[in-house]
């Protein structure tokens, strides 16, 4: 089996830690970014399936990654999960199946989030 690739971007460790050991025991390839123009550039040389992305981080925020990933043309098909503490549990309806982009709250549930990559990558 070919393993997916999913980047996690987040500019806590502990989180990147808690993420990474997620997918890595549900045998997905695991790429890191601590920051914005990091995650880009990861993105865009490694093509991963799906990114992870935290909305706050102090170099880039994570809807200005998503908006330079969704207009290349090399990475605008990757799927997006924003994952934050900034949205709420009833705002996770509002992700936008078309643009490729999905919600989801901090905290989080481990089994909803593997659901959700699932569906989308």
């Amino acid at each position: 089996m070919r393993y997916k690739k999913i980047l996690i971007v987040d500019d806590d460790s502990l989180n990147l830690k808690m993420l990474r050991n997620i997918f890595s025991s549900n045998e997905y390839h695991v790429l890191q970014a601590s920051g914005g123009y990091e995650a880009v550039n990861i993105a865009k040389n490694d093509h991963p399936n799906l990114i992870i992305l935290d909305i706050v981080m102090p170099d880039m925020d994570g809807s200005e990654v998503a908006s330079i990933l969704k207009k290349d043309p090399s990475t605008q098909n990757i799927p997006i999960i924003f994952l934050s503490s900034l949205i709420k549990k009833e705002e996770e309806q509002y992700s936008s199946t078309q643009e490729g982009i999905y919600l989801m709250a901090k905290p989080f549930d481990r089994d909803a989030l593997l659901n959700k990559v699932r569906e989308n990558i």
